[in-house]
């Protein structure tokens, strides 16, 4: 287990009120609280602290990959001023998103595993962020006859698995431009060359009224 670097003692009160203020300018209904992260014996994510979401906008929070819920995550890290060695040491998280999706990108890993060793072809993923790419590599450490390699740069980097004994292959020129997102994008193994695409995202607008909190003190009423 690593060492604990933050706490809700730390930081919970300056995480507070930017959640607070943002939620309430958003016009988004949520709830959340801040929590010191129990020690856990599953390495694929080790946070110092964890901010759970509740309320009528959760919805609206997981959509599309769960895209308003990184961005919040992402903003209020910049936010904290954390460098990025420590992205990790906060997690964001709502109906337990995050460990469904740790057990999509695992299950997700193992089917290329069996891929690669069943037809000597590497394979390559659609990009992820570093988290994400993580567990793929953690999820195929055992696993001798393959290994995984993080390619690319920007948005565009991704996860590639080759057979144990193959040299790594240059990277096409795409590579760099991150895939069209999808809604229906779903965590099982795409090639990415031949990527899902999917309608456009609705456009989906919240004028409720201003969000409640919750932090180290307890939600608000």
């Amino acid at each position: 287990m690593t060492e604990r670097k933050y706490s809700v003692a730390s930081i919970g009160l300056r995480t507070d009120g930017f959640l607070d203020a943002t939620l309430q300018n958003g016009g988004i209904k949520l709830t959340y609280e801040i929590q010191d992260a129990a020690p856990s014996d599953d390495d694929f994510e080790t946070p110092d602290v964890k901010v759970k979401f509740s309320g009528p906008d959760v919805d609206l929070l997981l959509s599309n990959r769960a895209e308003l819920l990184l961005a919040l995550e992402h903003v209020t890290m910049e936010m904290l001023r954390m460098p990025s060695e420590d992205h990790s040491r906060i997690s964001f998280d709502a109906n337990d998103y995050r460990l469904l999706r740790i057990e999509e990108l695992r299950l997700s890993a193992v089917a290329a595993a069996d891929r690669v060793k069943h037809t000597g072809e590497h394979f390559r993923f659609n990009s992820m962020n570093s988290r994400e790419r993580r567990v793929i590599h953690l999820s195929l450490r055992n696993e001798p006859a393959v290994r995984s390699e993080s390619c690319g740069a920007g948005p565009g980097r991704h996860v590639v698995v080759y057979p144990a004994g193959m040299a790594s292959l240059p990277e096409p020129p795409h590579s760099l431009e991150p895939p069209r997102r999808s809604a229906y994008d779903g965590p099982r193994p795409v090639d990415r060359d031949r990527g899902p695409g999917g309608p456009p995202r609705g456009d989906r607008r919240d004028r409720g009224g201003r969000g409640d909190r919750g932090g180290p003190r307890g939600p608000r009423r």
